[in-house]
């Protein structure tokens, strides 16, 4: 029997639906409003991307369950706040090098620090429980208790006010429509992550290694590869990203505080799930219809802002179990 066309082109139907779906407030919001609001939402949706492409990395690479991927953006979070209150004349200057240079400072050392701690979190814990999905959920909601209770201990328990480098602030008026600039920022930002993921894991000979290991460990081993380490670079790959979205999510938000990764782990988790476990595009487009609906729904009806996402998630799913993307698309 012919699998019905529906069901065969549900991916590109979902996807029209929606896009669909994202005019219809266009009946209801001033041209200009639709179009502020959706720059937010992209710049949004690739903070959530930034936060999700580590996730769906480890998951789609490594088989892996991590809830302590929120911690880890916490903790990027933090370590880029040090390096701003570290460096208070050049986040204050008015100048472009000068921000842009603070700006990815705080960026390589939220990459290195909560890489490490990626490294040891995977050598330690998750080592021991490969293939066991249910005791990962466990260890690693555990391991984001402590790490929650560190950053407690190390910065204090109390909100703290993100700085943001002088010249990401303010905005441009281009046609009577003000266009944030960090959103563009961000933008921008999340492009240059996803574009980079994509050229490393299928245009360099390490990318390639790392696919084939997932497939047969034990072929990859055979030909002199440690496959342990190769999956603790990717470990500490997937924290390096959640990294790098913890200190924009909270440039973007100006704030931090312990509790920010549990903040948003839900919508990572409502992405990956959305774009399609393992699939780096399929975060990419899950995190846009996130950012987009919040904002959306958050202009015409705040309360039901989470939930249009959660209601999103469960149509996809009825229709695309897998997700909008299969893994490696």
């Amino acid at each position: 029997m012919a699998e019905p066309v529906w069901k065969r082109y549900s991916r590109e139907l979902v996807i029209a639906g929606v896009i669909l779906l994202f005019l219809l407030p266009l009946m209801a919001i001033q041209p200009k409003t639709y179009l502020t609001l959706t720059i937010a939402g992209l710049a949004m949706g690739m903070l959530l991307f930034l936060v999700s492409s580590g996730l769906s990395l480890i998951f789609g690479l490594m088989d892996v369950l991590n809830f302590a991927h929120g911690a880890c953006f916490a903790w990027g979070a933090y370590v880029g706040y040090s390096v701003y209150m570290a460096l208070p004349n050049w986040v204050a200057a008015d100048s472009i090098p000068a921000n842009v240079a603070v700006f990815g400072l705080a960026i390589l050392a939220a990459i290195v620090a909560v890489g490490l701690l990626g490294v040891l979190l995977e050598r330690v814990i998750i080592r021991r429980v490969y293939g066991q999905h249910l005791f990962q959920i466990l260890i690693t909601f555990g391991a984001t208790i402590v790490l929650e209770e560190m950053i407690r201990i190390v910065w204090g328990p109390n909100d703290e006010v993100m700085p943001v480098p002088l010249t990401f602030q303010g905005n441009w008026d281009i046609m009577d429509v003000i266009v944030l600039r960090y959103p563009i920022v961000a933008i921008v930002l999340g492009l240059l992550v996803y574009f980079s993921m994509q050229f490393v894991l299928k245009r360099t000979r390490i990318g390639t290694i790392v696919r084939a290991g997932v497939e047969n460990r034990e072929m990859v081993q055979a030909m002199g590869h440690n496959i342990f380490l190769l999956f603790t670079l990717v470990f500490a790959a997937g924290a390096g990203l959640a990294a790098v979205g913890g200190l924009a999510m909270s440039m973007f938000s100006l704030g931090v505080h312990p509790a920010l990764g549990a903040q948003y782990l839900i919508f990572a988790f409502i992405v990956v799930i959305i774009g399609g476990l393992g699939s780096i595009t399929g975060s990419l487009v899950g995190a846009l219809i996130v950012g987009l609906a919040y904002n959306y729904v958050a202009y015409l009806l705040p309360p039901a802002a989470v939930g249009v996402n959660i209601l999103i998630m469960v149509i996809i799913l009825l229709i695309r179990p897998t997700g909008l993307f299969a893994v490696g698309k």
